[in-house]
């Protein structure tokens, strides 16, 4: 039930936060968007307190500490796959075009269009 009030609040504050950002319209964007961002912030405080507010704290904590564990390519690795990527693409737009050129003769030669 806690979490329920909780989850209530949160929302209540980040509507009144966008109320308040249309409501004070005339006021400077930046005054808006430090208060929008402060609410933001107000909460996400509040939903953190929530079971699933921690079991999402702890999640972003696990995918921060499996981002360290990767092991990435050297700039040597990163270019000569570029390249290979690049020359793929090259060859394989060139056969598709020679059977689409195929396939147009066949069917001027099919529907006796052309010369």
């Amino acid at each position: 039930m806690a979490d329920k009030i909780k989850y209530i609040l949160a929302v209540l504050v980040i509507g009144g936060a966008i109320g308040g950002f249309y409501y004070y319209g005339d006021q400077s964007l930046l005054f808006r968007v430090i208060g929008m961002l402060v609410a933001i912030g107000i909460s996400t405080a509040i939903m953190t307190q929530t079971i699933v507010g921690r079991q999402a704290w702890a999640f972003l904590g696990d995918a921060n500490i499996e981002v360290r564990k990767v092991v990435w390519p050297s700039r040597k690795e990163t270019t000569q796959t570029t390249l290979l990527v690049i020359a793929m693409v090259i060859v394989v737009a060139l056969l598709l075009w020679v059977f689409d050129m195929f396939l147009g003769w066949a069917v001027q030669l099919l529907t006796g269009q052309g010369g």
